[in-house]
């Protein structure tokens, strides 16, 4: 550590820059307090109904992502798991992208853990590294700050059903690879911005808006001859990821819509252009049965209003078009209705309004709406998945 004298020539410590200190691992610091509160209250909605949490946080998907890590890829997936019809064939496991199961075994090798373990720490590390990129974008877009960074990760942490963030599922790195992939485009890093779009696409599909933000950004500069050939490489690099999957899929499946066919006939999810969402949205709303169902309508429509704002507040469009891509590909898509709370969570760039507007206000409103947040999120994600078992 580097020293000064004091008067009389005595050599003398610098003090150490806690503040300095304290804004790097703030983020972090955030999303795990969030993520504690959250499975703190998980354990008792589990132990109240008699379910173990372990099995709540690797249920369902959780179990694919899994099997893919314990066998090492595709074939040797245990053959107990089946689609939502009860169902199995050689080439349904390829329904799910290859890049988290990866990230599961490299820690379960480099740790020791057990699979279960090893991929809640994988999700655990990835939220955090989501939670440092979250708050730089909200450092970066016009009239950002450090504290609205911090607030925009509070928000991301306590979005309705971040308790993803805490299971065995592909969230909380797909947010990771897209945070710093936006982060290095708003940097007009076009090469890195481009990598971590082509990883992105080997996480999640909903790697089609960053294709669509990065993509249609590097083409942009590169005919505004902007950053010489840069723009042009990040471009061409940023859809290999997602492309080259579906690619394999199709060659797997002898079928150039292998994956989307997959989707349909295992869990029968497809574009439908949004008409079974409004279909369900008539039912509940004439019905109003459940929590879970109109709090899904409500975050739909929060996540239309917010992207409405931010287009208002004339935020950057490449992150708008982002979260318009996901939110689109969540609206317009057949499935499980219950399951679109959670795939919103991608488009965390839809929080920048709300973060923007609470970094204004006094620090006690603002403290007390976001920790609000965090509580509610909380107890939501803990309901939803002990209570209802299509929720996730």
């Amino acid at each position: 550590m580097p020293f000064t004298r004091d008067s009389d020539g005595a050599p003398r410590r610098r003090p150490v820059p806690w503040r300095r200190v304290g804004w790097a691992v703030a983020p972090a610091a955030i999303f795990l307090g969030a993520r504690l509160v959250g499975l703190a209250v998980l354990a008792i909605l589990a132990t109240t109904r008699h379910v173990q949490l372990s099995d709540e946080l690797s249920s369902w998907d959780g179990q694919w992502f899994l099997g893919i890590a314990q066998g090492g890829g595709y074939d040797g997936v245990p053959a107990g798991l089946a689609d939502a019809y009860g169902e199995r064939s050689a080439e349904t496991p390829l329904a799910f992208f290859p890049g988290y199961p990866a990230t599961v075994t490299a820690v379960r090798f480099l740790t020791g853990l057990p699979l279960v373990q090893a991929g809640l720490l994988a999700a655990t590390l990835a939220g955090a590294v989501a939670a440092h990129g979250v708050a730089r974008l909200g450092e970066l877009v016009p009239g950002g700050s450090r504290r609205v960074g911090l607030v925009l990760v509070t928000l991301f942490s306590a979005t309705p059903m971040a308790v993803v963030f805490s299971m065995t599922y592909s969230e909380a790195l797909f947010c990771a690879v897209a945070a710093w992939a936006l982060v290095a485009l708003l940097r007009r890093q076009w090469l890195l911005a481009g990598l971590l779009t082509a990883v992105a696409g080997l996480v999640r599909p909903t790697a089609a808006g960053l294709v669509v933000a990065v993509g249609g950004a590097a083409l942009l500069a590169a005919l505004a001859r902007r950053d010489g050939w840069r723009p042009w490489v990040g471009g061409l690099l940023a859809p290999l990821g997602l492309l080259g999957y579906l690619g394999w899929v199709g060659t797997c499946t002898g079928s150039v819509t292998g994956w989307f066919d997959l989707q349909e006939r295992g869990w029968g999810s497809h574009f439908d252009g949004g008409a079974a969402t409004v279909s369900f949205a008539r039912e509940i709303l004439a019905s109003g049965r459940s929590v879970l169902e109109v709090a899904t309508l409500g975050v739909l429509l929060g996540g239309l209003v917010l992207l409405v704002v931010g287009v208002r507040m004339r935020l950057p469009w490449p992150l708008l078009a982002y979260a318009a891509v996901v939110l689109v590909m969540d609206v317009g898509s057949n499935g499980l209705m219950n399951s679109k709370i959670r795939l919103l969570l991608p488009a965390f760039t839809l929080l920048l309004p709300m973060a923007l507007g609470l970094a204004r206000r006094r620090p006690g409103t603002t403290t007390s709406v976001l920790v609000a947040a965090v509580v509610a999120s909380a107890w939501f994600g803990a309901y939803a998945l002990t209570g209802w078992p299509y929720a996730i």
